[in-house]
């Protein structure tokens, strides 16, 4: 049997970094966080802007997007549930170097960027937790930009698709072809015709501003190295979480 968190009324426990809070330390917390909705295509930075806010998402993605002089753009990172966006790497209120956008609508627990590291201060578990996600996202981010520069488009956008996918609960998936072409900082064209291919092979259906993965295992054996990479450093972090839990 798959091991489960532990459930805490009114705790915002599908967050993996907020599940680390010990039940006695979360009345204390509670009191900086803020439920907030995460609109699909919500930008939540612009580079150059003051990070004031965290944001720890309970359901739903957020992106960090390159945006370069001339307005193209190309995905580095992307939020889910296993953390948080919006840390500031010096611990103090720093301006965003990427956008933040919202890639799949949910929600998040918005707390100031000085409430977060309070939150730090107050529960050494969840101050654990926070360290080894800094360093999962320092490790998958640099997977991201070396898959963008070495991987051709179809598998690169194999290994997308099956990234958001295992941060949904459906098959389908909210995104346009231009989004989508923006996460992977290539030409819409490019990826039309990735798409056609892959509807025409019965693997995705595209309509309507939605894919739906038809079958998982087939776009598994397109997708670059790069997904099992990814996939498994937060794993990794999640069966650590799991881990600790069971031990306290």
């Amino acid at each position: 049997m798959a091991m489960q968190l532990p459930a805490h009324d009114a705790w915002p426990d599908t967050n993996y970094l907020l599940s680390r809070v010990l039940a006695e330390d979360q009345p204390a917390l509670a009191q900086w966080m803020t439920t907030v909705p995460l609109e699909l295509g919500q930008v939540l930075y612009e580079p150059g802007q003051r990070l004031e806010h965290v944001y720890l998402p309970t359901a739903g993605i957020i992106s960090l997007i390159v945006v370069m002089p001339d307005g193209r753009c190309a995905e580095t990172a992307a939020i889910g549930c296993e953390g948080a966006a919006g840390m500031s790497a010096s611990g103090f209120v720093d301006t965003a170097f990427t956008r933040f956008q919202v890639q799949l609508p949910g929600s998040a627990q918005r707390v100031t960027a000085a409430a977060f590291e309070d939150m730090v201060d107050d529960s050494v578990r969840f101050c654990s937790a926070v360290s080894r996600y800094r360093d999962v996202l320092t490790r998958t981010t640099l997977q991201s930009v070396a898959c963008n520069a070495l991987h051709d488009v179809r598998r690169r956008c194999a290994r997308w698709i099956l990234l958001t996918h295992d941060r949904t609960d459906g098959d389908r998936l909210p995104m346009t072809q231009e989004f989508l072409a923006a996460m992977l900082g290539v030409k819409r064209n490019a990826i039309s015709k990735v798409a056609r291919d892959l509807q025409a092979e019965g693997i995705v259906e595209h309509r309507r501003g939605k894919i739906t993965v038809v079958d998982r295992d087939r776009l598994l054996s397109i997708a670059c190295d790069c997904y099992e990479i990814i996939h498994a450093e937060v794993e990794k972090l999640l069966s650590n979480v799991l881990s600790s839990e069971c031990d306290d």
